[in-house]
């Protein structure tokens, strides 16, 4: 339990913090459901509806709440393991970069290997002198990826922040990507800056997912700003390390009340399963993929990575022993 007597739970597949005690029927109606009308899951079994005003949700709890919906129609549902952002769902817990591939056609079929379904873009100048030239939406349709502009390279609040409004001017997005740098060297983000920049994005309608420190005090702050999604580094970006602070990005996922991704410093498949493992609610890359030897190769491997990982999460990883236990029984041996 959290020191504000509150417990973390998961429900539907994502984070949320609920007062300690709270029912199963009081949890679903906070959440605007009629407890007589839903069915409700409890770490894999399901929990008789007659009992729900009985049983109170334990820290730690996994929940998943259904009910009935019209159907009959050939609609493919939506993945029970599904995750939202800002009201949108998707499928892929993987996010992928458009930078550094060596044409258009080679980043397009990467994307179409990892399966993502969320692709970040700088926002930068038309090239007057050649309007003609190939362009990212000629080979990566918008109507089929959704188009996540980035603020790179803005190192400071006023640069993110007009960047972004010409973004949206340009294209009608108002699910963005924020990050203001603080120098060139380390490219570690300016939280002050950061946090002053979501500020007035969320005044104006923006819905900012924030590439941050793995900070959780900081995490907390800005999603009390109105982040939509939490982004912290793994390390530093392009720098392919790995997870350097597994024990923060744990706490930040914790105590999240919205999604939290991995943004920075995957380097291969493993740092990728290793960030869902954690709780994580996708990951974020670029450079792992565009960089690697053959990135379309890399990019089905990251794919594969994100769902193992998020397997391996829900499963429930077995408890650690600092002793041997034997697999099979020592008695009776001959």
């Amino acid at each position: 339990m959290h020191s504000d007597g509150t417990i973390s739970i998961r429900v539907n597949g994502e984070h949320k913090r609920v007062k300690d005690g709270v029912t199963l029927a009081e949890l679903a109606s906070e959440l605007g459901l009629v407890p007589e009308k839903v069915a409700v899951e409890r770490n894999m079994e399901v929990v008789p509806r007659s009992t729900l005003k009985d049983v109170r949700v334990e820290d730690g709890d996994e929940l998943e709440i259904v009910h009935f919906v019209g159907g009959g129609d050939h609609q493919a549902a939506v993945d029970a393991d599904s995750w939202t952002v800002a009201g949108r769902t998707f499928r892929s817990r993987l996010i992928v970069g458009t930078g550094k591939y060596k044409d258009f056609a080679q980043n397009a079929a990467a994307v179409e290997a990892s399966g993502a379904e969320i692709v970040t873009v700088a926002v930068r100048r038309v090239n007057v002198s050649d309007p003609n030239a190939p362009m990212l939406t000629d080979f990566i349709d918008p109507k089929r990826v959704t188009y996540l502009p980035n603020t790179a390279g803005c190192f400071d609040a006023d640069s993110a922040i007009r960047t972004l409004r010409l973004a949206r001017e340009a294209g009608g997005w108002d699910l963005v990507k924020l990050e203001v740098l603080g120098e060139a060297r380390t490219l570690y983000p300016n939280m002050r800056e950061t946090l002053k920049a979501t500020e007035v994005l969320v005044r104006e309608g923006f819905k900012p997912m924030v590439y941050c420190t793995d900070d959780p005090i900081a995490a907390k702050q800005l999603e009390e700003a109105g982040a939509v999604a939490i982004m912290p580094l793994g390390a530093p970006i392009g720098s392919g390390l790995g997870i350097q602070n597994e024990v923060t990005i744990r706490l930040i996922v914790e105590g999240a009340g919205v999604p939290v991704l991995v943004d920075a410093g995957v380097g291969q498949a493993s740092d990728a399963a290793r960030a869902m493992e954690l709780g994580c609610d996708g990951v974020l890359m670029n450079t792992a993929i565009a960089e690697a030897k053959d990135p379309i190769l890399m990019a089905a491997a990251m794919k594969a990575a994100v769902e193992s990982g998020r397997m391996g999460y829900r499963a429930g990883r077995m408890a650690k022993r600092r002793y041997a236990d034997p697999s099979s029984p020592l008695a009776g041996l001959i």
